[in-house]
């Protein structure tokens, strides 16, 4: 299918629909909140360079990037438009798992997070009105969608800031309440946008038969390519091994959950952006798990390395 039939395609929600997204995002954005501390933006203060580089190489470094691979690879208006809304999303709570799960610092990556997440509600509809007029086929697209940029701007805002504020309220006055109403609601937040993109695709399967031919290797270059930025970041910074796990997930993984429910609430559902964030959200999890598994296997050989080392050196 060509490029405009691509940017035609339209993933079509009725009111409820519509209504449960809006709920979604705002239950996502109060239990990302419910997980931060003042103390996590205190290493701001201990390592400014550290955290200040690592949240640039998202709030700057992703979407330039996603820019230049748009250049490359000219995609269709829409998908260039899905690939713009995932860099300009904030870091999620997957990326301090994964952190956690590869041995890497999740101190520094919950930072990170706590960071990116309470600027993406200025940061991240801003950076998707800015980046995608930079690109005209994009840009001519977004004006066919009638996005007036004050509403939609004071829309995401009010959607994102304000749970996040309350999440972080009750997470400084009740935090056994909001370590409980976490374990309650990360599960529940996760599932129930798993049955909204279920819902989804059964309600629009044409649209992701059409547009993940186009997608999918679209996506994976994307994706490797933020992780790259992360690691290439955290070298240039002169991060240790544990940090530099934390800021290569920080960055190639991106709460493309949040972008999803943008687009379906704000850009008309316009079905190449829509299936391509929604491939991303699936994408990242292999890539990262995948990664996970490495560097798990690179300590294992380095450990073994060590202990030969060692008898090597009792035995001499």
């Amino acid at each position: 299918m060509d490029a405009v039939a691509i940017d035609d395609l339209r993933v079509v929600l009725n009111d409820q629909i519509r209504a449960a997204i809006a709920l979604i995002l705002i239950g996502m954005m109060f239990t990302v909140a419910l997980s931060l501390r003042l103390e996590d933006f205190g290493a701001l203060r201990r390592q400014p360079v550290r955290i200040l580089g690592g949240v640039a190489a998202q709030i700057f470094g992703l979407p330039l990037v996603t820019m230049g691979l748009i250049l490359i690879l000219s995609p269709p208006a829409s998908i260039a438009l899905g690939m713009i809304v995932v860099g300009c999303c904030p870091g999620g709570n997957v990326s301090n798992i994964l952190t956690d799960f590869a041995r890497g610092n999740t101190a520094y990556s919950v930072s990170l997070t706590a960071i990116s997440s309470v600027s993406s509600a200025i940061a991240t509809p801003v950076s998707i009105l800015v980046w995608a007029s930079l690109y005209p086929p994009t840009a001519a697209l977004v004006r066919t969608l009638d996005v007036d940029a004050l509403p939609f701007l004071t829309q995401t805002l009010l959607l994102l800031a304000l749970p996040l504020a309350v999440g972080m309220l009750v997470a400084a006055k009740f935090p056994r309440a909001a370590a409980a109403m976490r374990k309650v609601l990360s599960p529940l937040s996760l599932l129930s946008l798993v049955a909204l993109i279920a819902v989804g695709l059964q309600q629009n399967w044409s649209v992701l038969l059409v547009a993940g031919a186009v997608v999918v290797p679209i996506a994976v270059i994307h994706n490797a390519s933020a992780l790259a930025l992360g690691a290439g970041t955290a070298r240039l910074l002169r991060l240790d091994i544990a940090r530099r796990r934390a800021l290569t997930f920080e960055v190639g993984i991106q709460n493309s959950g949040l972008g999803l429910l943008i687009l379906l609430n704000q850009f008309d559902g316009i079905g190449g952006a829509a299936v391509m964030t929604a491939f991303w959200g699936i994408w990242h999890l292999v890539s990262g798990g995948t990664l996970v598994g490495l560097f798990r296997t690179l300590d294992w050989v380095h450990k073994g390395d060590k202990q030969k080392s060692t008898i090597m050196d009792a035995e001499g």
